[in-house]
This record gives C-alpha cells, sequence and structure tokens, in this order.
C-alpha cells in the first residue's frame, strides 16, 4: 500500500527495487532499519530522561515497544507504574 506522501512514480520506483533485491538482501534492510528505528526510540528516551543509566534506557525503549502489559508481564515491575525513577 502506497504511502499518502509518496507520488506512485515514487512508490513504483521503490517497489522495482524491491522486487530486484534478493531475499537476503531484503532481511538485511529489514534489519538494518530495525536498528535504526531502535535507535531513534533509544534517543528520544535519553533525550527524556537524561539521566537515566543504560539499563534504565533498556527498559523505557522496551517499554515503548512492547507496550504497557506486555512489558510488565516481561519485565515485571523493572520500572514503576509511572514510568518514573527515584533519582537522589
Amino acid at each position: 500500500m502506497r504511502p499518502r506522501d509518496t507520488s506512485p512514480e515514487a512508490w513504483r520506483v521503490f517497489i522495482g527495487i524491491l522486487r530486484k533485491m534478493s531475499p537476503a538482501e531484503r532481511l538485511h534492510r529489514t534489519l538494518e532499519y530495525s536498528d535504526f528505528i531502535r535507535g531513534v526510540c533509544e534517543a528520544g528516551v535519553r533525550q527524556a530522561h537524561p539521566a537515566a543509566d543504560e539499563r534504565e534506557v533498556f527498559l523505557r525503549t522496551a517499554q515503548r515497544c512492547l507496550g504497557s502489559e506486555l512489558f510488565r508481564t516481561v519485565y515485571g515491575e523493572a520500572l514503576p507504574n509511572d514510568g518514573l525513577r527515584n533519582r537522589s
């Protein structure tokens, strides 16, 4: 499905490029994009919580990706329900 902000011609070019890729190349690109998006999310967490250590950044990123319910199922109460960690 073509994104609304993409012209039909640009979409055809994009689909043509995808069709020329091998399955391995497609998988490689997908994993690259996934890493990029995770990095963007982590950067947002770091900006919102500048005092967070690496574990907290990991947990807050996981919470954003998994949603609160699944996060609690997987990680329990690793972060308080309100998402704030007491710092002194």
